[in-house]
């Protein structure tokens, strides 16, 4: 059976429920502090995030249980004659929902808000230790096209 879900604004109320899903995996939960009481700078960065009009934190919804969230970020550039591109990040789902499409209709989801922004491009990164999303994505219809570099401060 395929969920019905809807996708909304993350509100400060789904934050803790986000850093839940964030830090459920082996990545994340070397680098998520999910407590109570969250660490405040989450609450920070939430309201940055909603304040920034070219920011969206997304979830998808299952009634009214959060099942997944992504952040999409929209940029313009000077390069592609001053166009428009559109970055997701953090993209997660529950794991009591894994293996359902949820993640697939995440970034479908994105796509369609990226067209609607105006975007010509989209872009992505993913860990090099999470493979099976890189096929994911992969299958999704993004291609490895470029070498991304990082600097930890």
């Amino acid at each position: 059976m395929e969920r019905e879900l809807h996708f909304r604004e993350a509100t400060e109320n789904d934050v803790d429920r986000i850093v839940e899903m964030l830090a459920d995996d082996v990545l994340g939960s070397k680098r998520e502090r999910y407590e109570h009481p969250l660490p405040e700078s989450y609450i920070q960065a939430f309201n940055a995030i909603d304040t920034d009009p070219n920011n969206e934190l997304v979830v998808a919804c299952d009634g009214d249980e959060v099942v997944g969230v992504q952040q999409i970020t929209f940029t313009p550039y000077l390069t592609h004659q001053g166009g428009w591109r559109a970055s997701i990040e953090g993209v997660r789902t529950s794991a009591s929902v894994r293996g359902e499409g949820v993640g697939t209709k995440l970034i479908q989801w994105a796509i369609h808000r990226a067209e609607e922004r105006g975007c010509h491009l989209i872009q992505l990164t993913t860990d090099k230790q999470r493979p099976d999303a890189l096929r994911f994505y992969e299958r999704l219809g993004f291609k490895a096209t470029h070498e991304g570099l990082k600097l930890k401060l």
